[in-house]
């Protein structure tokens, strides 16, 4: 029997809030899982978007380029819009682009900025739930590592804890043109690109 040949896939998904980023789930406390969402055989995510994240997920089976996007040692950029509980000052703005304390962990600089309005985002399914006395704000976050909730850590330790968070970027790779719950394959322009980034090029 001859073994199936290898197509390399690559997905962009947009990750619904309460949804596990795998494709297996717990048995005893059943949740939706990306199997819901994805009928495609050996794929798998590139890094992870918690339970109650929502967002760009980056799925593929190429096992080298999964490798370059997940070692911290070759850092790309990840861009996220949080909304977080008040109005942060520039204050705690500079420290999340200098780096904040996290159980001893100091995380690396950051690009950091107060959005002038509500992004345009569908609406979380439920919605958060906040305080009707206490304003709320976006950041644009943009992170060259990805640790265990790092987002939510990082705006919480300078005092603004995070609300809602949605990743909308990997490296140049968008959020834009899907609904919540779609995905697409990536184009070859986007491939290639991505490609140039994170793979090392070739001696002559």
């Amino acid at each position: 029997m001859r073994d199936r040949q290898y197509i390399p896939k690559y997905i962009l998904f947009y990750k619904p809030y309460g949804v596990l980023c795998q494709f297996t789930n717990d048995a005893t406390s059943p949740r939706p899982t990306l199997k819901e969402y994805i009928d495609i055989p050996e794929v798998y995510s590139v890094g992870r978007l918690d339970f109650d994240s929502e967002g760009l997920l980056l799925m593929t089976n190429d096992g080298k380029l999964k490798h370059r996007l997940i070692d911290p040692q070759f850092e790309h950029p990840r861009t996220y819009w949080v909304q977080v509980e008040r109005i942060p000052s520039e204050d705690a703005l500079q420290q999340l682009r200098d780096g904040v304390l996290i159980q001893g962990y100091r995380t690396k600089p950051a690009i950091a900025k107060l959005l002038d309005s509500e992004p345009d985002l569908p609406p979380r399914n439920p919605p958060i739930r906040f305080r009707a006395i206490i304003p709320t704000a976006w950041i644009e976050l943009t992170l060259t590592e990805g640790k265990n909730r790092q987002v939510r850590k990082m705006t919480a330790a300078v005092g603004f804890p995070t609300l809602r968070l949605v990743r909308v970027a990997i490296a140049h790779l968008r959020l834009d043109n899907l609904n919540v719950g779609e995905w697409r394959n990536l184009t070859e322009r986007e491939l290639q690109e991505l490609r140039l980034k994170v793979l090392p090029r070739r001696r002559r």
